[in-house]
């Protein structure tokens, strides 16, 4: 589902075929001269950085860049159909290369759109989440952003943070990662498809009760933020209580996704859940 399962939809397209990016390649800076312990006082209260603001900014990012994310794999499944076969490093290659040159143009209209420059957000965010208790919004929101971007480049970043490793919390999980079976990557794919598909129908369900018009831009846009988290959360957890991680299952994807009856079988529970999600009345993006 492209709108809001975006890993879901990569993994179906892995079948034929989120650090920050701060973490990997700085962001797009103003120029910036280093404030003097003179300029305190000079400081506006407009001109700080508020938990709120990072939200608003990361969950624009997120939203823009989903959407490049759908268009690359349309094109990924364009040029599988006319025959094209991307080696599977390459093709991640190529994803990565696009999602960040299309990162680098989106986010210095959004700071600018949101006036401001990014070393501040840069420092403010860190900030924020060096208390992460404190500010659970700001961490989802971040943490979302990070996920978009771990689907893409195949790298597990989600949850980075300055002064840690990006490969530390790695060498963990490899050395109790598992090496699953075509079938076992079919069955960790089914639960991952059908407990996405249950979540949105469960949080479309929510707002209908509450009469949200899913047809609503607004309420869509609001809807596609909150399903994203929340049904990608719930198909982890889902896929965590048979012992299978989001390692295992992209690692798993990479290794079988040219048998064919993988892709087919990937391809028809993509297809199941769109039909599904329609059938609730799901907007699609």
């Amino acid at each position: 589902m492209p709108s809001v399962s975006t890993s879901a939809t990569l993994a179906a397209l892995a079948a034929s075929c989120t650090l920050l990016f701060y973490g990997a390649s700085r962001l797009t800076k103003k120029e910036t001269t280093a404030p003097s312990f003179n300029d305190i006082d000079e400081i506006d209260d407009d001109d700080v950085i508020t938990p709120d603001d990072v939200i608003a900014i990361f969950d624009k990012l997120f939203l823009q860049m989903q959407n490049v994310v759908m268009q690359l794999s349309q094109q990924v499944q364009q040029l599988q159909m006319a025959g094209q076969m991307i080696p599977e490093k390459q093709l991640r290659q190529l994803l990565k290369g696009e999602f960040e040159r299309a990162l680098t143009q989106l986010q210095a209209q959004v700071f600018e759109d949101n006036d401001v420059d990014a070393d501040c957000l840069e420092e403010a965010t860190w900030e924020f989440l060096e208390n992460e208790d404190e500010y659970p919004k700001v961490k989802k929101a971040v943490e979302r952003f990070q996920k978009l971007y771990d689907s893409i480049s195949g790298e597990e970043v989600a949850g980075w943070r300055p002064g840690t490793k990006k490969d530390s919390g790695s060498a963990d999980a490899n050395a109790g990662s598992k090496d699953l079976s075509p079938e076992e990557l079919l069955k960790a794919a089914t639960i991952y498809f059908e407990t996405i598909t249950k979540k949105m129908v469960e949080i479309a369900k929510n707002y209908k009760e509450k009469g949200k018009d899913l047809k609503n831009p607004q309420v869509s846009q609001q809807f596609q933020m909150e399903a994203s988290t929340d049904a990608n959360e719930a198909a982890e957890d889902a896929m965590k209580e048979t012992g299978v991680t989001m390692a295992d299952f992209r690692k798993a994807l990479d290794k079988h996704s040219r048998i064919p009856t993988v892709g087919q079988t990937l391809a028809m529970l993509q297809m199941k859940q769109q039909q599904e999600l329609m059938a609730s009345g799901i907007p699609m993006m």
